[in-house]
């Protein structure tokens, strides 16, 4: 067996693709890469191997979670900026839309013109509990929560939220909590996205 394919043949070549050898590897990779053109095409062909796997197994993220890193970059940045810290009522059957006119009436908690499908606004976000004003266009994808309760207190529009075998429709001034360890979905039902207190608490 003859150097070049010895090297080749090492795994040192997929380690480089990956980015996981040390700087003395790295080196030797680069110098082999460069005084031979086998070594060169064997590396494009490792890469090209390693992204076309990657894009075949890749796995859809779910559509809440580009929202959900928005809105807590752009939580985070208000705290920066000198919002303090706040603890909103907890959500329960009683609540009102009243209870949460202070964050409902802030000129920075509406819905740009170009928002996507799924946009959040974070009152509060702790270990324990977050809340969040969300606007919902379309279909919530499922989900299910084992270690959370999920609550909403619906302010505009109209949805239906299917959890389990139960459809509930829910409409301005509903409340409804989503039981544990159950699948659900959420479908807007009104011609214009529905705006919602959303609070998860640990179980």
């Amino acid at each position: 067996m003859n150097q070049i394919t010895e090297f080749m043949q090492s795994g040192l070549l997929e380690l480089y693709v990956l980015g996981s050898t040390n700087p003395e590897e790295t080196a030797a990779v680069e110098k082999m890469a460069a005084a031979h053109p086998e070594i060169r095409q064997e590396l494009d062909i490792i890469g090209q191997t390693m992204e076309d796997y990657a894009q075949a197994h890749a796995v859809k993220p779910k559509a809440t979670l580009k929202s959900l890193i928005l809105a807590s970059i752009d939580y985070i940045e208000r705290l920066k900026h000198g919002e303090p810290a706040v603890t909103p009522p907890t959500l329960t059957s009683a609540s009102t839309i009243a209870d949460y006119a202070p964050w409902l009436n802030r000129p920075d908690m509406v819905l740009p013109a170009d928002a996507e499908a799924i946009y959040a606004k974070i009152i509060s976000a702790t270990p324990e509990s977050t809340t969040a004003i969300v606007w919902l266009t379309g279909i919530a994808e499922n989900e299910i929560h084992h270690h959370e309760y999920e609550r909403f207190l619906i302010l505009e529009g109209t949805c239906d939220i299917i959890a389990g075998e139960e459809v509930h429709h829910l409409s301005a001034g509903d409340y409804y909590e989503v039981p544990l360890h159950t699948r659900h979905l959420v479908k807007i039902t009104s011609d214009f996205p529905c705006k919602v207190i959303l609070q998860r608490l640990a179980a």
